[in-house]
Parts: C-alpha cells; sequence; structure tokens
C-alpha cells in the first residue's frame, strides 16, 4: 500500500504527514518518539506500527510533530502537540474515515495519553514511564494495548503493569523479549505483537 504526502492544518500550522490510504473505514494516527533526541515519522518503529495496521486492513497516517521537518511551528515540550494529534484525527474523518484509532512510540504515547480521548483504541509502544512525568495515573478507557520490550529501561515492563491497572486493566500488554526501548534488531517481533493484538 503506497503512501502519499498529505499536509495536515493545525490552527495556523501546516504539519507534514504520509497516508497510506485502504479501503473501509478504519485508519490510525501514529506519532513518533522525542523531537530533541532525533524523533520523526520516519523512525523504524513508527514505520513498523504502521506496517502492523496496514496489515489489518488499516489507512495509515504518520506525521512530524510541529517543529520536525517540514512541519510549522516550534517543539512545545508535548503540550500543543495535543493539538497536532487532535488535528491528525481530524484530517483522517475529513476523508472519510470514522473508526479511528492513535498509537505512539515512546515520546509520541505521552503525547496521546493526554490527547486521545476522541479516538476509538489507543496503542502505546514503550511508553517512557521512567524517562518522563506522566503525572498522577488516571483510566483511559479506551487505551486497547501496550507493548515495551523486555530489556526496556525507559519503558519498564514492570513499571508498566503497575500503571496499566489504573490506565485500563483491560488493555492488552504484550512484552517482546530481549527487546531494548529502540527494538533492536527486533522490529520484526515487534511488528508481529502489534498485528496479532490490533
Amino acid at each position: 500500500m503506497a503512501e502519499t504526502p498529505l499536509s495536515i492544518a493545525c490552527g495556523e500550522l501546516r504539519l507534514e504527514g504520509m497516508l497510506a490510504r485502504a479501503s473501509g473505514a478504519r485508519g490510525v494516527v501514529v506519532t513518533h518518539p522525542h523531537p530533541l533526541y532525533g524523533g520523526d515519522m520516519d523512525n523504524p518503529v513508527v514505520m513498523a506500527v504502521c506496517r502492523a495496521y496496514r496489515r489489518k486492513g488499516f489507512s495509515t497516517l504518520r506525521f512530524n510533530f510541529r517543529g520536525v521537518g517540514a512541519s510549522g511551528g516550534r517543539h512545545d515540550q508535548g503540550v500543543c502537540e495535543r493539538e497536532d494529534v487532535r488535528a491528525a484525527g481530524s484530517a483522517m474523518a475529513g476523508i472519510g474515515l470514522t473508526e479511528i484509532d492513535l498509537a505512539g512510540y515512546s515520546f509520541g504515547s505521552w503525547v496521546n495519553a493526554s490527547a486521545g480521548a476522541g479516538f476509538r483504541r489507543m496503542v502505546m509502544v514503550s511508553p517512557p514511564l521512567a524517562f518522563i512525568d506522566f503525572g498522577p495515573p488516571a483510566p483511559l478507557s479506551n487505551l486497547h494495548l501496550i507493548v515495551t520490550g523486555g530489556r526496556d529501561e525507559i519503558a519498564p515492563p514492570e513499571l508498566i503493569e503497575r500503571i496499566r491497572r489504573t490506565w485500563n486493566p483491560a488493555a492488552a500488554f504484550e512484552v517482546v523479549p530481549g527487546a531494548d526501548h529502540f527494538y533492536s534488531g527486533r522490529i520484526d517481533a515487534l511488528e508481529a505483537a502489534l498485528a496479532a493484538n490490533i
């Protein structure tokens, strides 16, 4: 399934995105890791998330947060990036999709946690609980799946399991054996774990 560029309106800004359009009403917005550490929409984990969703027949939209790549604006420590997430969701709704998931990797999952209430389901890949303060745990009723690596020190499985009980105890939780935060050498295993649960 080929991707095509999509310019996303977000207030006065334009955000750079890549859209793969499938038939049907299902789609997913995918957010990337921390911009200040080189994160963008071309990240290998982001690409793996998109491939897993496309295997299931979803349209996919990955995009650059404000201040990244060709997206306008400036990095805002995850605050205004919430508007970026909602704008991407609106862009997918604007092309006729009605069942829209939200998936994020690392920093992207942190932003999504406070911006994803309007999405059908939420998927978190390596939420960086040991690196970024998520604030007091609050229920995330649409949280569907969390995936992390067995050797991920930024998103430790035992910490995620404790928080998951508050976020949504019904959410699936998959640990990719031997994987670090970057899924070095384990991208295929991550993609398989995602595809089996979405």
